[in-house]
């Protein structure tokens, strides 16, 4: 039987069942990075959330379309190569693997389409053409504008009134905008920056259309979910919203919006100044269970609640992932294939995923799981816990323990070898054949499988420093 799902939907601020538009081929759409430096913390608060998501649609559907997105054409990018002479090309590439390797590294599997902004400038243009066409913008100064005025419905998804939008948005006021709320689709570019011919000249995108662009290449003119922190609310998303409706008239573009809260460092907002900023790279380096561990702290808050980072909580995930390791390096017995015990075992764990993402639930209901399997393997008393999952399970030993491995593997916890987990990494050996491997698959040019050996290293604490011809490595 498939669960309902509900899930917070942004745009209507309440609980809603989820109702595909083709339950053959969900489809889901999340904002990726601006590759111009390494991924921090609050970066990968969405990747692991919508990670969590897609692997519960795929358990559930029988196709997912999951399109998560790499702006390489942004303004970020241009003034870090002006800063330190580096190549765009070069920033991109170095960075995009840098976040493959990174979220590998938490466990998140790859999205199934992964479009970068700059293959889908013809998109744009498409778009763009659109909106003028049907009065929604407008050129001047070799800017192409979205008139905010043109589009009735602006501020309803981040629930902003007229004057609210003017007063909490970071408008550039510029002389060529007719309304200073007007947002820029097309703007000119001068012989040292990025730059495509358009109808409108030389120029590049602005950040908002290319979305837009992107969603409507790979999912269609209307999908069924888009997800992103809820930083992007406004003006990100709200721009996405004005834009894609107006040139696709009738279209809902997105159904369902979620927003994952932000991610703060020891009560405040990360910050250079105060010197809380930290990225994904500085916690890996933390030791080989540093990845997975701060996965379950992020999990163990809801993804629309603010989370708090601090070492002790990285610590303390730590600590519980031990705790998993401990017993699943045993010899567990193997349960009977489609033993009835161990389905319902690992419907319960997941059942809170079909409320609104509830993983705090889920990863709850995972440790009873492990007190179950630990009660049969040394003996005790697993009353309080039967009692709590009401389920009537008379567990036999194994039972309890194949059910944990298949449902964490929804959230994406505990696919470490057991062994190596307790081990922490392995030798020097292991570590040396890893490398020669990986030079091996970029000398073929299979970028993906050295990404994929870069990032099972650096989870086990190993960190890899490309020189010329040369590959040298430490430990974190």
């Amino acid at each position: 039987m498939t669960p309902e799902l509900q899930f917070h939907n942004s745009a209507t601020r309440r609980r809603e069942a989820f109702v595909p538009l083709d339950a053959s081929n969900i489809r889901l759409y999340v904002c990726g990075p601006t590759v111009y430096d390494l991924a921090h913390l609050g970066n990968a608060r969405p990747a692991v959330v919508f990670d969590v998501l897609a692997r519960l649609l795929r358990r559930i559907y029988p196709h997912v379309t999951y399109v998560r997105n790499i702006t390489d054409v942004e303004d970020k990018i241009n003034a870090r190569a002006r800063e330190t002479g580096e190549p765009i090309a070069s920033i991109t590439a170095r960075t995009t693997a840098d976040y493959h390797a990174d979220m590998a590294a938490l466990n998140c599997l790859p999205p199934d389409v992964e479009p970068r902004a700059t293959e889908s400038i013809p998109e744009m243009i498409a778009i763009i053409e659109r909106l003028v066409a049907g009065g929604h913008a407008y050129a001047e100064a070799g800017h192409v504008l979205f008139s905010v005025s043109s589009y009735p419905e602006y501020g309803r998804l981040s629930g902003r009134s007229p004057d609210d939008l003017l007063a909490g948005a970071r408008i550039e006021v510029a002389p060529y905008k007719r309304d200073p709320g007007d947002f820029v689709l097309w703007k000119p570019s001068d012989a040292e920056t990025p730059g495509w011919e358009s109808p409108w000249g030389r120029g590049r995108p602005g950040w908002h259309i290319e979305c837009s662009a992107m969603s409507w290449k790979h999912l269609g003119e209307e999908f069924d979910l888009h997800g992103g922190g809820h930083d992007l609310l406004f003006p990100h998303h709200e721009n996405e919203v004005a834009q894609s409706c107006c040139a696709f008239p009738g279209s809902r573009f997105a159904r369902t919006w979620l927003h994952n809260g932000m991610l703060l460092v020891n009560g405040e907002k990360m910050s250079k100044s105060l010197g809380n900023f930290l990225t994904v790279r500085d916690i890996l380096t933390n030791g080989p269970w540093a990845g997975e561990a701060f996965r379950l702290f992020l999990l163990r808050t809801h993804y629309r609640a603010n989370v708090d980072f601090s070492m002790e909580r990285l610590e303390e995930a730590r600590a519980e992932l031990d705790d998993y390791y401990a017993l699943l390096v045993r010899d567990l017995p193997k349960p009977e294939p489609d033993d009835a015990v161990v389905a319902d075992m690992v419907a319960w764990v997941l059942e809170p995923l079909a409320d609104d993402l509830n993983t705090p639930l889920a990863v709850a209901r995972l440790r009873d799981l492990r007190a179950i399997e630990n009660v049969l393997q040394v003996g005790g008393s697993m009353t309080a816990v039967l009692e709590r999952a009401g389920r009537g399970w008379k567990p036999k030993p194994g039972q309890a323990g194949a059910a944990l491995r298949e449902a964490a593997e929804v959230l994406g916890l505990l696919s470490s070898d057991p062994q190596v987990w307790r081990k922490g990494g392995g030798d020097d050996a292991e570590i040396e054949a890893a490398i020669a491997a990986r030079l091996a698959a970029r000398a073929r040019k299979d970028w993906a499988e050295a990404d994929r050996i870069r990032a099972d290293l650096l989870s086990r604490g190993v960190v890899l420093e490309d020189g010329k011809g040369t590959t040298t490595w430490r430990r974190g």
